[in-house]
């Protein structure tokens, strides 16, 4: 593998200038950008390993520029980088498309330990087991592997690339209970660094687009252990 490639997008030079001095100190190949505009262009011009996205920018926000980015299927790996901490912010970044959330202020230790999770997740680990082709189906839930696309009673349901993932990886096992440990390391990477609350985070986005009311529920959780899909009663 080649020298990982990393778009800095911030519009305060001197953090920009100090993360391009720390990255390019570790090896990687950076480059900058002070808008969402010059971001967008980058990141739809060349190929990136990794954008570096602050949440406020000048013209639009990192969270409208990851949004766009993942509505034309780029997939590029993102780490926001911002200064709120409310949960309802996290959740709209990562309902955005973002893989994964550093507050600021941060320590260059983290973020560096961050960039080398995502990198690794971004290249391709152990997947969930099976057929990557094979379509999968729990009672009126479907999932196509091949095409990323999910459905639920013939609707269409929409996913971002980690949601996507951690359906798949129940799925593929259903009526299995998964550890939250498993499911971590599984789809954000076996060094996985972060706060584990981003699962019940990425669990609670599943279930609001999956379990509408009426219909039976599909994750599970099983207290002290983790989750499973397993069709149960209809939600309330």
């Amino acid at each position: 593998m080649g020298t990982a490639r990393v778009l800095i997008v911030d519009d305060d030079p001197e953090l920009r200038h100090f993360l391009r001095t720390e990255l390019e100190l570790e090896g990687y190949a950076c480059s900058e950008a002070a808008t969402g505009q010059q971001a967008l262009m980058q990141a739809r011009g060349e190929r990136w390993d990794l954008l570096l996205l602050d949440w406020t920018l000048p013209d639009f926000s990192g969270v409208e520029l990851c949004r766009r980015l993942r509505g034309t299927d780029d997939r590029t790996p993102v780490l926001m980088l911002t200064a709120r901490d409310d949960v309802k912010e996290r959740v709209e970044a990562l309902d955005a498309g973002a893989d994964d959330y550093l507050t600021k202020p941060f320590s260059i230790e983290e973020l560096l330990a961050r960039v080398r999770a995502r990198l690794r997740q971004g290249a391709g680990g152990p997947g969930p087991a099976g057929d990557p082709l094979q379509p999968l189906r729990l009672a009126d839930l479907e999932v196509n592997p091949a095409s990323r696309e999910v459905s639920r009673g013939g609707e269409p349901v929409a996913l971002t690339g980690k949601e996507f993932e951690l359906l798949q990886l129940l799925i593929r096992q259903p009526q299995q209970v998964h550890s939250r440990a498993a499911i971590l390391e599984a789809v954000w990477g076996e060094h996985w660094v972060g706060d584990d609350n981003v699962l019940d985070v990425y669990v609670r986005a599943l279930r609001r687009k999956l379990e509408r009311p009426g219909a039976s529920t599909l994750i599970q959780t099983v207290r002290g252990v983790g989750f499973m899909l397993k069709e149960g009663p209809p939600r309330g």
